[in-house]
Order: structure tokens, then sequence, then C-alpha cells
């Protein structure tokens, strides 16, 4: 090294010092950034308890009893959960067995609907070119800004005179197309697949259904992976056209719970145990179907 010249400068990635540079008394210079800071940790850990305590709440004031709500809150929960859910499970009225197969299958199929038919639309919105297509799609978006409610009363005029009011049916036919799962796949695919890839696939002589399959279903599986899990959690929480479609032998399970609030005095730790019973298989959804999606959508990210 020849007099005059600084010491090399030794970059230190995620905090772990070089120790030769250091034996050579390199100066050291920390890249910052490379970790989160307090206000990250902060902004995350706040996120996180304003979205478990709902949960938490509920499930505090469903493990005690009929005067629980009278006094101070008990942020520890009480030893009566078994016996609240126990009392939602075998309620006569509720029929949570079967109100819980309905919401599943009924969840699914409509979630497995809208991914079918918004990643077949959203191809042919982001990669083909035929008459009217911009148009075709702003159409299809303007709808989203129609409320539910307006459809509500013609629509039980129809299925009231195909004869479908109170089978599970009626909320299943309504919601097999999404606007915002067309828009959706649009927006991802006009971006994921390049026009280059479609090009080189029919040059080797690929259909469109065939280059559709190939490409287009393998590139959307991330975006569909979470419009998926977007649509099963809606269709699953949906109330208001269930509630007036369905009757009490055939509900889904957010129209059973309400039944527990029927009588002129309502138990809110048996109400509030049914919605943590609720609660629980989509929390093990997420749970077996979260690191699939993570996987799927930093997959998703990466541009070779």
């Amino acid at each position: 090294m020849s007099i005059g010249t600084p010491p090399p400068l030794a970059i230190v990635e995620e905090g772990i010092p070089n120790a030769a540079a250091r034996r050579r008394g390199a100066k050291t210079i920390r890249i910052r950034g490379s970790r989160p800071g307090f206000w990250v940790y902060g902004t995350l850990g706040a996120v996180f308890l304003s979205a478990v305590f709902p949960l938490y709440w509920s499930f505090v004031i469903g493990s005690g009893d009929a005067t629980t709500l009278r006094g101070a809150f008990p942020w520890v929960p009480l030893g009566n959960f078994i016996e609240n859910a126990t009392a939602v499970l075998n309620n006569p009225a509720v029929n949570f067995w079967p109100a819980l197969w309905n919401s599943i299958y009924s969840s699914f199929l409509i979630a497995a609907a809208v991914v079918i038919t918004s990643t077949l639309a959203g191809w042919a919105f982001a990669k083909l070119r035929f008459l009217g297509g911009p148009g075709l799609l702003v159409f299809v978006v303007a709808t989203m800004a129609v409320p539910q409610q307006l459809g509500v009363v013609p629509l039980y005029i129809l299925f009231s005179d195909l004869g479908w009011t109170g089978q599970i049916g009626a909320i299943i036919i309504p919601a097999l197309t999404s606007a915002f799962g067309v828009f959706w796949m649009t927006q991802y695919l006009r971006q994921a697949v390049p026009d280059e890839l479609i090009e080189a696939a029919r040059v080797d002589g690929a259909s469109m259904i065939r280059t559709f399959w190939t490409v287009g279903v393998t590139a959307a599986r991330p975006a569909a992976a979470m419009l998926f899990l977007f649509t099963f959690v809606g269709s699953w929480n949906n109330f208001f056209w269930p509630f007036i479609v369905l009757d009490r032998q055939n509900p889904t399970l957010p129209v059973a719970l309400s039944l527990l609030q029927s009588n002129y005095f309502v138990d809110y730790s048996v109400v509030l145990a049914g919605v943590v019973l609720a609660t629980i298989p989509l929390l093990l959804l997420f749970i077996f179907a979260g690191k699939q999606l993570v996987s799927g959508i930093m997959a998703g990210a990466v541009k070779g």
C-alpha cells in the first residue's frame, strides 16, 4: 500500500463485520436500512394487535357468562368457553353442522368459479385484441360502483319464480363471476406475461387455448391464489343476501349464528362463542395456505 493511499473500505452487509478487513486496519461502513428499525416493528406490532384484539375480545366474552358485560372488562379468559361452545353446537335452532357445511362448500364453489372466470376474462382483456375490448373492460369495472342492495328485489323475485328460495344454489349462482376478480387478473396478467412470450408460443405452433394453459395459467397462479382466498373469505362472511333468500332449515353459518339473538334476552357470551367457532375455519385456512400464498407471491414477483 503506497503512502497517502487511504485504507480499503469494507462494506458490512447485514451487520456482519469483515474480520480480515479489521485485521488489516480497514474502515467499516454499515449500510443503513439493511435491517428494519424501531418504527417498522412498532407499526407492525400495532397493526397486529389491532387485528387480533377483536378476536381476543370475542374469546374472552365467549368464555364468560351472561353477567360478564355488566362489570369491568375481564382481560383474561374465563372458564366457560367449552360450555358456551357446546350450547351453540347443540342448539336445535342454529343447525350448526349443516350451516357449517353449507358455508364451506358454497364458499369453495364460489371462490373456484370466480378464479376460473376471472382468469379467462383477464387473459382476454390483457392479451387479446378484439373490437370493443377496452370499453367492455371499463363497463365491467363500472359495475363495481353499483350497490348490491339495488339488485336484491329483482333477484329475489327471479329465484322465487324459479323455486330456488331456501336452497343453497340461490347464493352460489349470482356470485359465480366477479367484476373485481376480472379487473384483478387483467392487471396482473398484463404485467406478468410479456407479449414476446405469447408470440414465441404461437411460433412454436401452440394454439390460443394451449398458450393460455401453459403460459397464462402458470403466470396467474400467485394472483389466482390471492383471489381465491379473498373470495372465499368474502363468501364465508356474507350475511345480507343469504339472510334474505335462505330459511332456518338450510342456512349458512353467519345466518345460523344470527338466530342466537332472536330471543328477548341475548346471552352475548354464547353469541361470541359462536363467532369464535365460525372464525376457526378461516384461521385454519390462513395457517395452512399462508406459506403457499407467500411463496407464490414471491415467485410471481421475481422476473427472470
